[in-house]
């Protein structure tokens, strides 16, 4: 069936782009405003743009047009974020950030969670994240009256110890970070522990197989 983007609204759009582009990684993104007061929301049009620069990636709205929400806020007024990633022990307390709460409100302390202090920027990681992403701002796409595209370098990565296989090699026990991912609808998730490997083919064996040109 053909959906022409020009003959829908805007949230018809949206539910289309959720409901297949899916699983899509969590940014769990902490800022903090010229007064120190922290803010931290989960965002799911999100991933990993470039690997040098390192650079990620992430959509973030508005509460309606012209005001911006507090994360794309803070991010362009201080130029500094940290991204965590969202595994399943701590997939309710992340839920419990995305609540609309009134502006001030400490989303971490409401969540439970605690905070480190981060190494090259002011924003803190979440302590219980086991990888988070310190980044500086490059740019700040604008989108639209709703929408940003906000594009951050990782300055530093902090990694779990349990997790890292060989630190000299940068081999990560990915499977045992158990992070989630966002799916379609209102608060489907899914987990990252179904894996199958699937080996690229070199082109010398495809041009071997029988049959070929």
């Amino acid at each position: 069936m053909l959906f022409d983007f020009a003959d829908l609204a805007a949230n018809a759009r949206y539910k289309l782009l959720v409901s297949t582009i899916t699983p899509r990684p969590i940014a769990w993104v902490v800022s903090q405003d010229r007064n120190g007061v922290i803010n931290a929301a989960p965002f799911s049009f999100f991933n990993a743009f470039a690997g040098d620069p390192p650079v990620v990636g992430i959509g973030i709205g508005s509460h309606k047009p012209g005001q911006p929400k507090d994360s794309r806020a803070n991010i362009r007024e201080i130029g500094q974020f940290v991204v965590n990633l969202v595994s399943e022990e701590i997939a309710q307390a992340m839920n419990v950030t995305a609540i609309e709460f009134e502006p001030g409100v400490n989303e971490l302390t409401q969540a439970g969670l605690t905070t480190l202090p981060s190494v090259r920027v002011k924003p803190p990681r979440i302590a219980e994240s086991p990888v988070a992403m310190e980044c500086e701002l490059m740019q700040i796409i604008d989108l639209g009256p709703n929408y940003g595209l906000v594009l951050g370098r990782v300055l530093v990565m902090h990694i779990r110890d349990d997790v890292v296989i060989d630190a000299s090699k940068q081999y990560i026990d990915t499977p045992k970070l158990k992070l989630i991912g966002r799916m379609h609808g209102t608060g489907w998730y899914a987990r990252t522990s179904d894996l199958f490997q699937m080996p690229r083919i070199p082109l010398d064996d495809w041009k071997k197989r029988p049959g070929s040109q």
